[in-house]
């Protein structure tokens, strides 16, 4: 095909641009998915270990499994669901963390949520000023939160936490996210390594310029992090309305570690520890997921960020700290780094999933909103309650595509 033979265009080949570029490719529409990695995928990433096994390094799990549409693809593609309760659904290892303490921790992690969830009956505000003052458990509360957010309470909107929506159910795909969501782009038109430096919607048709070359078309899906849509250049005319949307909804960070374990069968599968429950900038280690000889390592906020500017090393060496601390000083020994991708690093993403600043909450809305019927948009920060999740961009994926369909339904009447 000609480079002006697609009807539509969908950039980036993350969770909604896959789920998008599927459904119009379905409804015999002529598209062409264009992704700057050479992978589809986006920020949900699989890798597979010396033994075979995928590792997760971006998004891992069905959040909402109920109500998950990727748990209908996976099922599709005859992938492996595992509904073995996450660990942060049940009691920590005791190691540095006795039973009562943990039970002090969730009353009063469940009392912030239940402030948290009546907050859009205030005006909006940073949502640290939720937190009790002078809690002792303010520290590891906020630790947690920046695995949700990727940022430090203190800047995130309590009106967009309050929005936020989960069931409670949560599965994990054997086999890996990443490798489901890229899977779902089979057969689907696709131009790999052409990353989007412009979109061009001055003309009767739209440009885009790209690192191969221009691509002209009718209709365009933006589903590119924030981070890139922050660019006053990205479009030409500019479009200040959703720069400033997407400069309200920036991308937190968030990382996740592997590392294989020496002796993991004496520790129970599935089982959790914190590196510290005294300070925000601490570690929660995943023991033996899926039941394997690994730790999978979770650091949020202002340490992810911190840690990537040291590169591979300095997530090993916190790590292991954290946990020799817990376990003695033979641990680091049974310790072997696997992988660890540093998405605030990553060019294409730089950052792991949007956060709304405080007074920024209904930016999501704005930045969802189509221009003139020819751009359309989607992503996890386009959701108004799904946000941060793989299926929240599944869904506006599918949403925007919808919204081309019947864009293109109006033009032939």
């Amino acid at each position: 095909m000609a480079a002006d033979d697609f009807d539509v265009v969908i950039v980036g080949g993350g969770a909604a641009g896959v789920a998008a570029a599927r459904r119009l490719h379905d409804a015999a529409i002529r598209c062409l998915l264009v992704e700057a990695r050479p992978r589809l995928g986006g920020r949900a990433w699989s890798v597979i270990d010396p033994t075979g096994h995928a590792l997760d390094l971006g998004c891992g799990w069905l959040h909402s499994a109920d109500r998950n549409p990727w748990v209908d693809v996976a099922r599709a593609q005859r992938r492996t669901i595992d509904k073995m309760p996450p660990p942060w659904m049940r009691p920590s290892l005791t190691f540095g963390f006795p039973h009562a303490e943990q039970l002090e921790f969730l009353n009063a992690r469940e009392a912030f949520d239940e402030r948290i969830e009546a907050a859009e009956g205030i005006p909006d505000r940073p949502a640290a000023e939720l937190l009790r003052p002078g809690d002792r458990w303010n520290g590891l509360v906020t630790a947690v939160s920046t695995f949700v957010t990727g940022i430090e309470l203190e800047h995130v909107s309590a009106h967009d936490l309050a929005r936020y929506d989960d069931s409670g159910v949560n599965w994990r795909v054997t086999e890996g996210l990443g490798t489901t969501i890229a899977a779902h782009g089979a057969n689907v038109p696709v131009a790999l390594d052409c990353q989007v430096y412009r979109i061009n919607h001055g003309d009767r048709r739209l440009r885009l310029e790209t690192s191969n070359g221009a691509i002209t078309t009718d209709h365009v899906i933006v589903t590119v992090p924030t981070s890139i849509l922050s660019d006053d250049n990205f479009f030409v005319p500019a479009l200040p309305d959703k720069v400033a949307a997407a400069q309200g909804l920036p991308l937190g960070f968030d990382d996740k570690m592997f590392l294989a374990l020496d002796g993991a069968s004496e520790f129970p599968r599935e089982s959790r520890l914190f590196g510290r429950t005294d300070r925000v900038g601490t570690g929660a280690y995943h023991l033996r997921p899926f039941g394997r000889p690994l730790i999978e390592c979770y650091f949020g906020g202002s340490l992810a960020r911190d840690l990537e500017a040291g590169g591979e090393r300095a997530f090993f060496d916190f790590a292991a700290s954290e946990l020799v601390g817990l376990l003695g000083g033979g641990f680091a020994r049974r310790l072997e780094f696997l992988a660890v991708h540093g998405w605030g690093l990553d060019p294409f993403a730089r950052g792991a999933y949007s956060y709304a600043r405080p007074g920024r909450a209904d930016c999501r809305a704005a930045l969802a909103q189509p221009v003139d019927d020819r751009l359309f948009f989607a992503g996890e920060a386009c959701s108004l309650r799904d946000f941060s999740t793989a299926h929240g961009a599944y869904l506006t994926g599918v949403r925007a595509a919808d919204e081309v369909i019947a864009a293109r339904a109006k033009l032939r009447v």
